[in-house]
């Protein structure tokens, strides 16, 4: 039921498109979620914080010390995550490429944490967080998305937790279909999707 809503409520605040799309990780889609087009309005973000919650409260039998979400795309989601479980949210930043916690942030090697993110194409961002926190002996509990794109292929070494999840394609460039038939390639941040 939460995925039905959570996909409406990215539908109704323009967050879901189809076309062609050239994503961060270098590969073309046909389809792209933008979750901050959702989550810029108060209410359907603490919506889908709510929901969100629900689901990894669910999915993690300990308790939640700390929401991380790596920037940009996990402090929003992180913060309502926050709200709705009741603990503090922090987000990792990349400083010359390396992400890294700034602005006072600390986690202590005691609490549990919550990884997120907005959308999980590759799981890539999130799993290089998942990797330094595990590195400094913090325990990552799971991991959670609005929206997973890899239909669950994402491969995390714990728990996922995804509001929706879906399988969209994702092609690199030189076997993309939509190249081959020469339709327009929309590149998020140039074409009014940023």
């Amino acid at each position: 039921m939460s995925s039905a809503v959570a996909l409406e409520i990215l539908r109704d605040n323009s967050a879901y498109f189809e076309g062609h799309f050239k994503l961060a990780s270098g590969l073309h889609s046909d389809r792209y979620i933008q979750c901050a087009r959702a989550l810029q309005h108060p209410g359907p973000a603490s919506e889908l914080g709510a929901m969100l919650a629900d689901k990894a409260r669910e999915a993690v039998n300990d308790k939640i010390d700390v929401i991380v979400g790596p920037a940009m795309g996990g402090i929003i989601i992180a913060h309502e995550l926050g709200r709705a479980l009741g603990v503090r949210a922090v987000f990792m930043e990349r400083v010359k490429g390396e992400f890294t916690l700034r602005r006072g942030f600390t986690i202590g090697k005691d609490e549990n944490v919550l990884l997120c993110e907005d959308v999980v194409t590759t799981g890539g961002s999130v799993r290089k967080v998942q990797n330094i926190l595990e590195d400094a002996g913090i325990n990552v509990l799971a991991i959670a998305a609005i929206a997973d794109r890899s239909g669950g292929k994402a491969g995390f070494t714990v728990p996922f937790v995804p509001l929706v999840s879906l399988e969209i394609a994702a092609w690199k460039p030189e076997e993309c279909p939509l190249c081959q038939n020469n339709v327009e390639l929309t590149v998020p941040g140039s074409g009014g999707l940023s």
